[in-house]
């Protein structure tokens, strides 16, 4: 658990790192608003298809052997970055998709987590694991403070050190759960895909709370700047509060879920979402005000994280491999159209507002589906095992 916990943590770090330094990067770089949010969009859309292959690979060499691997590659690209620089939109652009490779850890960490644990204390598993997306904190705060004092560039060399401790002690600590797992192909996915409506429903679910943690996570320096006229160090902190409420609330939701249900802690979530990005779209208040409505709405989406996952066991237990790869990618999808549309929004409109909106529709919309279906799912799932749906 605690390797799980750490590789995911910094491997989070490393894949949002973009975010935090997307204006002075985006001022070096002279990127307009929808490039800059693109920038900051593609290491999300990158982690999300290659969480698919690297649920794939982990099957047939182990989680272990996977996380070793993904964390050299992104090292690696890092390293390259650091020494050769980053002068062009194409050049950040191709580091975002190496990040992505950070990204992916998804596929690894929570499989890697979750085999060791019987259904009853999935959702608390789950998100202690899941958990590592708090690694984005470390990014948001000092990130920006770093590429002030040093430059950009230099911060890709300085993400390489803890990087390099963790993958020492990932290497040293982490095991495999001694369970048969069959091996994969897309084929699979697939299978799980076609004519199975509870898998689509769950990656729909996941595309709104992963991909609102992630998509705001990113977009949110950029916003607050925008919006006012925050310095990027003081946006990197603003955003470092938002995502440490959602990080800090990823394992509680599954706590809060193994108690009181999944469907109905997911309800609560997707309602207060609706409300606290609404207000958010309304431009009320100041910017002390916009931050706490967005520290509550990323700390309720990190809670729709943990539910999320928290079911998945119950409907998907001799699937889990597929479906968190497909759910976790997902989310990814979820968080780059949230984080690059934003930025197209801002671009045309002059304003965030009609962005904002949007997803607190699609978010009362979810509400509005899971109500649908959370029945069904309670009568069918009520022999599978003790934990509540």
């Amino acid at each position: 658990m605690l390797s799980a916990f750490l590789y995911f943590d910094l491997s989070f770090m490393v894949w949002y790192l973009l975010g935090p330094m997307q204006v002075q990067i985006a001022e070096v770089l002279q990127l307009d608003t929808q490039q800059r949010a693109l920038m900051v969009a593609v290491p999300i859309l990158c982690g999300a298809v290659l969480r698919l292959f690297l649920g794939l690979l982990a099957d047939r060499i182990g989680a272990r052997r996977t996380g070793i691997l993904a964390q050299v590659v992104v090292i690696a690209a890092l390293l390259v970055a650091w020494r050769l620089g980053v002068h062009s939109l194409a050049q950040v652009l191709l580091l975002g998709l190496m990040l992505g490779v950070a990204g992916a850890s998804f596929a690894v960490a929570l499989p890697l987590a979750s085999r060791w644990y019987p259904p009853e204390h999935q959702g608390t598993a789950m998100g202690i694991a899941g958990a590592g997306n708090s690694g984005t904190v470390f990014a948001a705060l000092f990130a920006p403070a770093l590429a002030a004092a040093y430059g950009f560039q230099n911060v890709f060399g300085m993400a390489c050190i803890p990087l390099l401790v963790v993958l020492a002690v990932f290497t040293a600590c982490a095991k495999d759960a001694p369970v048969v797992v069959p091996r994969k192909t897309l084929g699979d996915y697939a299978r799980v895909l076609v004519g199975n409506r509870d898998s689509w429903w769950f990656m729909f679910f996941y595309a709104i709370t992963f991909g609102g943690f992630a998509g705001f996570a990113s977009a949110l320096p950029g916003y607050f700047h925008d919006q006012f006229g925050f310095a990027p160090k003081l946006a990197g902190w603003a955003t470092a509060a938002c995502v440490l409420a959602g990080s800090l609330m990823r394992p509680l939701g599954g706590v809060i879920a193994d108690r009181v249900g999944g469907t109905r802690s997911l309800q609560m979530v997707y309602l207060a979402v609706t409300v606290l990005v609404g207000l958010s779209a309304l431009g009320i208040g100041g910017p002390v005000l916009a931050v706490a409505l967005f520290v509550a709405t990323l700390l309720c989406l990190g809670a729709g994280n943990g539910a999320v996952f928290q079911l998945v066991p119950q409907r998907f237990g001799a699937e889990i491999g597929l479906m968190t790869g497909l759910i976790g990618m997902a989310g990814g999808v979820g968080g780059f159209l949230l984080a690059a549309g934003l930025g197209v929004v801002k671009q045309q409109a002059g304003t965030y507002a009609p962005g904002l909106w949007l997803f607190a529709g699609i978010a009362l919309a979810a509400s509005v589906c899971l109500a649908t279906v959370r029945q069904r799912w309670r009568l069918h799932w009520a022999a599978l095992g003790p934990a509540r749906v």
